[in-house]
Formats: structure tokens, C-alpha cells, sequence
């Protein structure tokens, strides 16, 4: 099974989703599972991660009721208040949703020092406790921080979305490059090969542009804990989806097929705890 460890669904308003400018018009309209399979069944992907886009437990459930009703939705990754006084008593309820695997919280939008405060770092050590992953969502600006956080926590399952957001586009290496490394020496975190379209030129990017970063995080974090992510729909900014994996397949080159199945399903499956057998 090949799974696509990182998608959007949406019913769009002006609203919920204001990040998306003038710029992103072409996302300013519904994105629901029965758009998504269309590109999975013609790229040969059997599975999807749906990711939360609003922060809200509205969207959890949402996006839970989503994979009740779409097989190929293999999981979810839901948003909860981390701050919350009755957090455990959530996680507690949520547990009997087998297709909730984790959560995240849009930390590249929050203030210095967010992800440290005592109580933040609590909310995630209860999600450990409840054996639940957490996407982090951060800027490479932010990875600083991402390291001290990963100091205070236990081992758990951890994945940077995005590579962390280097700004591709101006070739920025120095300072992401160190901290990803830093990042890659706790075997307990994964790195998500999504989002590098729309952090490079969305007009001109090339598989030469990319390159550098995959092989950086391939090499860094192996294989194993490096998965496919497509980031759709945000990824039609600047790609289709057939693109996004012909440029790993040509940094990786087409004929390594262990770290072809590592990259597109084996990591994924392990980090989100998804049966690879049930297609």
C-alpha cells in the first residue's frame, strides 16, 4: 500500500480559512474526498492522512466522520486545545476512534516561546500517555525552539511537517541544514517530505531545486523515517500531484525500490499505526 501521509479536505469560507490570499484563489473553493481520489487512483497512492486545517474540535470530528465514510482515509490528524484543562478527559474519548492517530497544532502562526510554556509542553506529554503522535508545524526559523521542546518531552512519536518550511525560493541552508540534523539524531522523530513546492518558486521549481533538501533529510533521518506527503490541495499552488512524486522518484532515482517503499509507505504506516494489508 502507497499513502499519501499528509492531505487537506475543506468546505472553504473566507473566515475559517483567511490564510489563503488573493495569491491562493484557486483554493478558494470546496476540497472533499471525492476530489482527492481522483489523484490518488491515477498516481497508484491506495491511502491517505487527512490533516486538520482549522483549529477546532468541529474539524476533528468532521474529518473523523470523513474517514467513516471513505476507506482510503487511513487516518487522521485532528486539532485539540493542548491548554486545556480537561484535556485528558478528551483524549480519553477520543480513544475509542480507531482512525485518530494524532494531532497538531499550527505552531508557525504562534509567538516565540509558545511551544515552550509548561503548560503547552504538558498537553503533548498527555498525548504520549494516550499514544498519540504530533505533527510539528514550524517555520525552520522556529527550530530552535523544536529542539528545546523535544529536550522536555518523553519518547514519542514526533514528526516535522514540511521539512520544517526552508525558504527554498532563496536557496536557505545554513541554520535548517544544522537543526534538522540535530532534529534526525532522536530516532523518535520522522520528517514529512511534503510542502517543498510552495516553499521554492511556484512558477519555475525544478527537481534540481528540491534535491539538496530530500537528500539532506533522506540521509540525515533515513529512509525509514522519511515519508510522502503531498500537502493537496495547497500543493496545486505550484505542482499537480503526478509531479510531486516524479520529483522523488528522480531524486531518489526510479530504481532504488527499498527507499521507494520506505518513503512511500513503510514510514508512514509504522509512525501512523496503519495495517499495510488493508487495501
Amino acid at each position: 500500500m502507497r499513502i499519501d501521509s499528509h492531505q487537506h479536505f475543506w468546505q472553504y469560507n473566507d473566515i475559517e480559512y483567511d490564510w489563503i490570499d488573493g495569491d491562493m484563489s484557486l483554493l478558494m473553493r470546496d476540497f472533499l474526498p471525492q476530489d482527492l481520489i481522483i489523484n490518488l487512483h491515477q498516481n497508484n497512492i491506495h491511502g491517505c492522512v487527512a490533516v486538520q486545517a482549522r483549529q477546532s474540535l468541529e474539524e476533528t470530528q468532521w474529518l473523523l466522520s470523513l474517514a467513516k465514510e471513505h476507506d482510503f482515509i487511513k487516518g487522521v490528524v485532528g486539532w485539540i486545545d493542548l491548554l486545556s484543562d480537561n484535556l485528558e478527559d478528551q483524549l480519553i474519548t477520543f480513544k475509542k476512534e480507531d482512525k485518530l492517530k494524532g494531532f497538531r497544532h499550527v505552531l508557525q502562526a504562534e509567538k516565540a516561546g509558545y511551544m515552550l510554556q509548561p503548560s503547552f509542553i504538558k498537553g503533548i506529554k498527555l498525548l504520549a500517555k494516550y499514544d498519540y503522535s504530533f505533527d510539528v508545524l514550524v517555520k525552520s526559523t522556529q527550530l530552535s525552539e523544536v529542539c528545546e521542546l523535544v529536550e522536555k518531552l518523553p519518547v514519542m512519536n514526533l514528526v516535522v511537517d514540511h521539512i520544517a518550511k526552508p525558504n527554498i525560493a532563496m536557496q536557505q541552508w545554513s541554520g535548517w541544514q544544522e537543526y534538522i540534523s540535530k532534529l534526525a539524531n532522536y530516532e523518535h522523530i520522522y520528517c514529512k517530505l511534503s510542502g517543498m513546492v510552495t516553499e521554492a518558486n511556484w512558477k519555475t521549481w525544478n527537481s534540481n531545486d528540491l534535491s539538496p533538501y530530500i537528500n539532506h533529510c533522506i540521509e540525515k533521518f533515513g529512509s525509514r523515517r522519511c515519508m510522502f506527503g503531498s500537502d493537496w490541495p495547497v500543493c496545486h499552488l505550484a505542482s499537480d500531484y503526478y509531479s510531486l512524486i516524479e520529483c522523488i522518484d528522480v531524486v531518489i532515482q526510479k530504481e532504488n525500490e527499498q527507499v521507494k517503499e520506505n518513503i512511500f509507505s513503510i514510514a508512514a504506516a509504522t509512525f501512523y499505526r496503519i495495517n499495510l494489508d488493508s487495501k
